[in-house]
């Protein structure tokens, strides 16, 4: 028997990703199950046994809500884009509290719309995501059709300089990641 793309595997090829109707995100699962008596500290059965309803009962009912599956790949890029987030994430900090315990007219904060050049939605979430954890910078919103962002930054140079290095350090890799 076939499965289709979106009812999970049985036997025989499927036309698309291996989804399991039952558990439709193991991972997620996995971690729910654990969280639950940790964060009860207790271990006991009935922690246990509540903690593996909830990771059935969750991922189950959240998988209906999703509308686009994310398409990740290139796990060398996800490797030095995280690296390059960690290191500005760093870097950041030490620049902010330069800018605080300085004079405060160094100070220039300003709202900068970032032109999109990556497509796939669950992309635009990771890019927001990294701009809003880099200390200095938080995203702010996104317009309807997806093409700009948003951005207030701390301090502002000069936008033409914060724009290219979003897009260089950051959406670049995104684009080869989610392949948009």
């Amino acid at each position: 028997m076939n499965a289709s793309p979106t009812t999970g595997p049985t036997t025989g090829p499927t036309t698309g990703p291996t989804r399991w109707p039952w558990w439709p995100s193991p991972l997620v699962s996995a971690l729910l199950f654990v969280t639950w008596p940790l964060l009860n500290q207790s271990w006991s059965l009935g922690q246990l046994l509540a903690g593996l309803a909830l990771a059935w009962a969750i991922p189950w009912w959240a998988d209906r809500l999703r509308s686009e599956r994310p398409r990740i790949g290139r796990p060398g890029v996800i490797a030095r884009l995280g690296l390059t987030v960690l290191k500005d994430i760093v870097t950041s900090n030490v620049e902010v509290a330069r800018l605080i315990l300085g004079p405060e007219q160094r100070i220039r904060p300003a709202f900068v719309w970032l032109p999109l050049s990556i497509s796939d939605a669950h992309g635009i979430v990771v890019l927001a995501g990294i701009i809003t954890m880099t200390p200095g910078t938080l995203s702010a919103d996104v317009s309807p059709d997806r093409r700009h962002l948003l951005i207030h930054a701390f301090n502002v140079d000069d936008e033409a300089a914060l724009v290219a290095t979003i897009k260089a350090r950051y959406e670049a890799p995104l684009m080869e990641i989610f392949g948009s």
